[in-house]
């Protein structure tokens, strides 16, 4: 039967002696916690402790630790402890308990700058490697999606497919207009500041012509399609992998690729050339503003030296890249999103890996295109 538990200080000359009795377990903790914070001032003004145990009834780890904290402090002070009436059924325990937290950690070694540098370029080294392995992995399973698709018509989630369309496309457009809009307003109004020092302002419109068809349109487009979208897609995904919502797909016998992922990237393929087509028209049109106010260009005359500084060439070479950076930028998005664990820091640091990575991947495939076609005279 179990008894209140105990404990009695008894100074005895320079000795501190300590009988603890009764029931030691973790159902009195309470009680234990406050008999031995309430003796602690006493073991750091004692010479010596001794801690009798041969009254105790029950112990067990918690009575056990306590009675170890107040072994650890007297020591730690700089006083013996000594231990006696020890029963033979509580040895193990006590000394088990004894053992607890008794090594220092090991420090960490210390490397050498150039090897610490060698260490984070290798280990920078195998992450992109794994990147690229998962970005090709996620390739190929929306290749065999479409494939599937392709012999399946009635497989396509077409519902799914209208509504990302409605949200990618359709959603986008004001700010799309917006944004690109004032892209092109304030490239024409420096070109006009500049140019006008050299007499060639009319040449202002060839510039905006070809840099807003040819490269800035689709670039900026894309670059607010990945932080729009594309973090959208990493947040949705990745909130569906913290709620096992993936994992049920595939208990269910059902192509998560197929269910959630192959609906999103087409709609990001055919939103992201009518986003592009359409930004290129708002920058052309906030040109043509600052042509007729700031650079005292009437619209018959802005028209006309468009028409004669660009050609289709210009305009398709920016609408081809656009499929190509929609694609990117959804396999990254979903691939990131797929890849979140079971926390909301790391659907936080995904999301955000997707954005950069997404930009980046933009940008160094708009240099690859633009080496391309110069090099086949586009």
């Amino acid at each position: 039967m179990a008894t209140a538990p105990e404990l009695t200080v008894t100074p005895s000359g320079d000795v501190l002696e300590l009988r603890p009795a009764g029931s030691w377990t973790a159902a009195n903790v309470t009680k234990l916690e406050a008999m031995s914070e309430g003796v602690a001032p006493q073991l750091d003004r004692s010479n010596a402790i001794k801690l009798d145990l041969a009254g105790l009834r029950e112990l067990d780890t918690l009575g056990a630790w306590l009675l170890e904290k107040m072994s650890r402090r007297a020591s730690s002070a700089g006083h013996p402890v000594e231990l006696v009436g020890v029963g033979d059924n509580y040895t193990g325990l006590i000394e088990e308990v004894r053992q607890v937290n008794r090594r220092n950690p090991v420090p960490p070694p210390t490397l050498n700058p150039g090897v610490a540098k060698l260490r984070d370029i290798g280990r920078s080294a195998v992450s992109a490697m794994d990147d690229v392995n998962v970005f090709l992995q996620m390739l190929g399973s929306l290749f065999m999606a479409l494939v599937g698709v392709l012999r399946r018509p009635r497989s396509l989630r077409l519902t799914s497919l209208v509504y990302q369309l409605y949200r990618v496309g359709w959603q986008a457009i004001p700010i799309v207009v917006l944004i690109t809009f004032l892209i092109g307003a304030i490239i024409a109004q420096q070109g006009f500041f500049h140019f006008r020092k050299f007499g060639a302002e009319s040449y202002v419109v060839d510039m905006v012509g070809i840099l807003v068809l040819r490269e800035l349109g689709v670039l900026i487009v894309a670059i607010m399609v990945a932080g729009r979208s594309g973090s959208a897609y990493t947040a949705e995904l990745g909130s569906m992998k913290m709620r096992e919502e993936i994992d049920a797909l595939s208990t269910m016998g059902l192509d998560p690729v197929e269910v959630l992922i192959l609906p999103r990237i087409i709609a990001l393929v055919l939103a992201l050339p009518i986003l592009s087509f359409i930004g290129a028209m708002a920058a052309l049109y906030g040109g043509g503003l600052v042509a007729q106010f700031y650079g005292g260009m009437g619209p018959p005359i802005y028209i006309a030296r468009l028409h004669e500084a660009v050609s289709v060439t210009h305009f398709q070479v920016g609408i081809l890249k656009a499929p190509f950076m929609a694609l990117v930028i959804g396999i990254v998005a979903c691939s990131e999103g797929l890849r979140v664990k079971g926390s909301a820091e790391s659907l936080g640091k995904q999301t955000t890996t997707s954005v950069v990575k997404s930009i980046f991947l933009v940008i160094v495939l708009d240099g690859l295109f633009a080496v391309f076609f110069a090099s086949i005279g586009m």
